[in-house]
């Protein structure tokens, strides 16, 4: 086994997109990577439309550009002898955004920290912890791989209880999440997951305590793997659920929305690899109608 085919592997199985808003797509989230596998990812994030850091605020008419950068680490160990991962993100945010609240036209020019996230991911079956060897034998020979994860997002971004744009949420998030890869062929991978978003109440809204239902999420993603580290993917969610209840009045606001988009990943020079990817809606109820770009940056050592 070739150490460089093996770094340029493991690079395509734990490349992680940035996190900006929480309808994201995530390709390959539950494939596996050696023990011991640690991983940088430096990113960047365009979205324009009815987007904003929390999509459920009680905005119409919303009009925004809002731009992302990203540091993420990542850590592949062993937990119960199957293969887990670790992952830490804190996410900057800065752009602009206008819309109605209640008729009245607001607008603001935000920069700031966003919420920080913590990710625990683990292979429940099909990939126990392994080594370069068996993480080869993987790949040439795909099995079916069931993970569960669990997403916190911390209340850690600025927050200003006088405005409805804000780059912070000042609430905690939990997002519990079970995902299965199915190999159709040997290059060829179907992922699907499904989550559920829990919110903590807001207990500093304009005066008022701002309160959410849970949001449930689908994944589908259709992977072709090209050659060591070169892949792509035709991706979709659905969500919905999300109703808010403001100062004890219950808002017409639930979500069920769709989006589509694609992933390109490309490795160079052993340790290094590049992440396109973008996203368009299909179908919005109530936020959610808005493009983006994604572009990153991975380092991955052993």
């Amino acid at each position: 086994m070739h150490v460089r085919t093996t770094i340029l592997v493991t690079i395509a199985a734990i490349f992680i997109p940035l996190a900006g808003v929480s309808q994201e797509l995530v390709p390959r989230a539950y494939w596996p990577a050696p023990a011991g596998t640690n991983l940088i990812v430096t990113g960047y994030q365009y979205s324009e439309g009815d987007v904003l850091t929390d999509p459920s605020l009680p905005v119409d008419g919303v009009e925004s550009k809002i731009e992302f950068l990203s540091l993420t680490y990542q850590r592949t160990l062993s937990l119960f002898g199957r293969t887990a991962n670790l992952q830490l993100n804190q996410p900057y945010a800065w752009g602009s955004a206008q819309g109605f609240v209640e008729g009245e036209f607001r607008s603001r020019d935000i920069s700031n920290l966003a919420d920080s996230r913590a990710l625990l991911s683990i292979n429940l079956a099909g990939a126990p912890a392994m080594d370069g060897a068996a993480f080869q034998a993987l790949r040439a020979n795909p099995r079916t791989i069931v993970g569960a994860s669990v997403l916190v997002s911390a209340p850690t971004g600025t927050w200003d209880s006088g405005r409805i744009f804000n780059t912070g949420s000042n609430r905690w998030s939990v997002k519990p999440a079970i995902g299965v890869i199915y190999p159709l062929r040997p290059k060829l991978l179907l992922e699907f997951e499904v989550g559920a978003w829990l919110f903590d109440d807001n207990d500093d809204f304009l005066g008022e305590t701002r309160k959410q239902d849970p949001l449930l999420s689908t994944q589908f993603h259709l992977i072709k793997r090209i050659r060591p580290g070169l892949w792509a993917s035709l991706d979709a969610t659905y969500y919905w659920g999300g109703r808010t209840e403001i100062g004890g009045v219950t808002r017409d606001d639930r979500q069920e929305n769709s989006r589509i988009g694609a992933t390109f990943v490309m490795p160079f020079k052993r340790r290094h690899a590049l992440r396109i990817a973008a996203s368009i809606p299909l179908k919005t109820s109530a936020g959610g109608d808005f493009d983006t770009l994604t572009m990153a940056y991975a380092y991955i050592w052993r």
